[in-house]
Parts: structure tokens; sequence; C-alpha cells
């Protein structure tokens, strides 16, 4: 894709650190909701629970069920040393794509052990942070339950907590593979979904399992430079005919989150996607957005403003500031229509 007249500065903004939600509320639909209308760029504040009587009879709700897993390990090195391993996605052979910590000191052929439980050797690098490990003496899926925990992401400075697993996970998550969120899902609790249905607007899967590549900003000038993480996705032969009759009847498709988004401008089919959707974008398949707020400058933030555009939605943004909205991901949430 040719470059862009718009620069990675141009997504950028200001934020109180004290806005960056570091626990869930305890209700999920007591989520404050930013209402974007891009028409006209006028912006409402609601709650979550107004969520349903948003929506229109006709409408298809897409929602991602990746489910999170206990991808974040600790264990020990060779000299008794603490390390740590960031399950990513596994490899068909077996291993794993991951990310180490210390990765200086880990180098290929070292060893990280968990107690009388196993043992991952550290395998060649990947490139981008990325390493392969491979499993000795347990089954990833094993080791996981026994020593894994939710892997929050990096702005909220917590250990994880009990509570995180199950609250950093949609009630509707089935397929495990993610190591974040779809956060834009964690707003949802089981009446408000009853609403939506009640209110005649399907619902429909789809899964894209999140890797860490989310979180990492664009360092460089162009956004049209920076390397854009792969990430698995699969829609059910049911979701894409019901995207495609949705749209012929013309009723809207709501992306509930980037995720689904751009697993919906991906195709409607099954594989890897490496899309960075950023303006001048033209979307194809999503009619509203529901989505949380996101960091300065990250791929997140780009996806937004080729929806809605990109001065409508700095806009938004300084007004959940100016508001104070609470960010990131267990944060509030914004629609956009």
């Amino acid at each position: 894709m040719p470059g862009s007249s718009l620069s990675t500065t141009d997504f950028d903004y200001l934020l109180d650190p004290a806005l960056i939600a570091q626990r869930p509320l305890d209700d999920r639909a007591a989520s404050r909701l930013l209402v974007l209308h891009r028409d006209s760029g006028a912006i409402e504040h609601r709650t979550f629970r107004d969520f349903p009587g948003l929506l229109r009879s006709g409408d298809l709700l897409i929602r991602n069920t990746s489910r999170v897993i206990p991808a974040r390990l600790s264990g020990t090195r060779d000299n008794g040393k603490p390390a740590e391993i960031l399950l990513v996605h596994p490899d068909a052979d077996g291993s794993w794509v991951a990310m180490v910590r210390p990765g200086g000191k880990l180098k290929a052929g070292k060893t990280i052990t968990f107690g009388d439980s196993g043992s991952v050797e550290i395998g060649e690098t990947l490139g981008g942070g990325l390493r392969r490990v491979r499993f000795t003496g347990v089954r990833p899926d094993e080791l996981m339950r026994r020593h894994g925990v939710t892997p929050l992401p990096p702005y909220i400075d917590r250990p994880a907590e009990p509570g995180d697993v199950e609250r950093y996970q949609t009630v509707y998550a089935r397929e495990d593979g993610s190591v974040a969120a779809p956060t834009a899902g964690l707003h949802f609790d089981e009446a408000t979904l009853a609403g939506v249905r009640a209110k005649g607007v399907g619902i429909a899967n789809v899964v894209l399992h999140v890797g860490p590549g989310t979180f990492k900003p664009v360092a460089v000038s162009d956004p049209t430079n920076h390397p854009m993480h792969a990430e698995w996705y699969s829609f059910p032969p049911e979701t894409g005919a019901q995207v495609l009759e949705t749209q012929s009847k013309g009723g809207r498709v709501i992306a509930v989150g980037t995720t689904t988004a751009r697993a919906l401008e991906s195709g409607l089919g099954t594989g890897w996607t490496d899309l960075f959707i950023h303006p001048p974008y033209k979307f194809k398949r999503v009619d509203a957005l529901l989505t949380n707020f996101h960091l300065p400058r990250s791929t997140l933030l780009m996806l937004v403003a080729a929806f809605a555009g990109r001065d409508p939605v700095m806009a938004a943004y300084a007004e959940a500031v100016r508001a104070r909205y609470r960010f990131y991901s267990y944060g509030d949430a914004m629609l956009v229509l």
C-alpha cells in the first residue's frame, strides 16, 4: 500500500494515567458508553445498558468468541534465576511461538523448568520479539493449568488476581487461543444479550485469536511502514451467510470490537490475517462498531479512525478524557454508528 498522508503523531493524545482502568467494574453492563454518530460527528453520553436500544430490528451483531488462555508462565532458568514465557500460539509441529524474558539471557538450547511439572526448551529467534519453544515432559495445556496466569495487558500495573480469570473473559468465550481479551465484549452480560435479541437483532460468532501485537505501538512516522502482526481467525459458514443476507436486506452489521472488524474485513473465511486497517481504508462489511478506548499511536486507534474519520474520533477521545471515561481493556466503551 502506498504511503499515507497521515503521520503516526496524528493519532497521539494526552491521557491522565488515573483514567487507565486497573480493575473491572463489579457490574459488566454498568460501563459508560460514548456514542459517536458518523454522519454528524455528534456525541452522546450513555451507559452500556442503553446499548440494545441503539440497535434496530434486522441488524446483526457479530462477536468474537475466542477465549483467553492462562498463557503467562513463570519458571526458573538453569542458574536458578527467574524467567517468564508468554505463549502466543501453537505451530503444526507441536512447538509454540512465544515471547520470553529475559530474552537476552535465554539463548537457543536453554531451558526453563517449572518445579516438577516439566520444562520448556528455548528454540530459534523468529523476529518481532518472538521465539520458538518446545515442551518436555508435560503438555502445554497441562502446564498452563498448573502454572499459567491470566496475561493482563502491560498498562495494568498489578499482578493478575483470581478474579481476572473470569472477568478478563467475555461471558460468551468458547474457543481457547487468545493472549488478550477482545475487550469490547467484556461489557456484555446475559441480560444485555437478551435485550439485543428482544430488539430483533441477530447474534453471530467469529473466532479471532488475539495476539500480543495488539499492544504494540506504531513506532515509525509513516503508519503504512508498520509491520503488522498476524492473527488466526475463522468464520463459521452460517455467520458468513448471515452477514451477506443482513446487508442485502438493508440491515447493519455491527462489529463487537476491532478484532471482529478486522476479521470481517479480511474475508468471510478461515486463515491468518495481517490486515492493517488505517485511513483512508474503506470498510466493506462493517456498518457500526462497538469498541473500547485504545492506546495512543496504536493500530487499534487507527482502525477506529479509518471507520469514523480521524478528526471525529480524536474529538471523541478528547471528550472522553474531559468527561473522565475509564480507558483501555477494563475501561468504558464507545459505539460508532
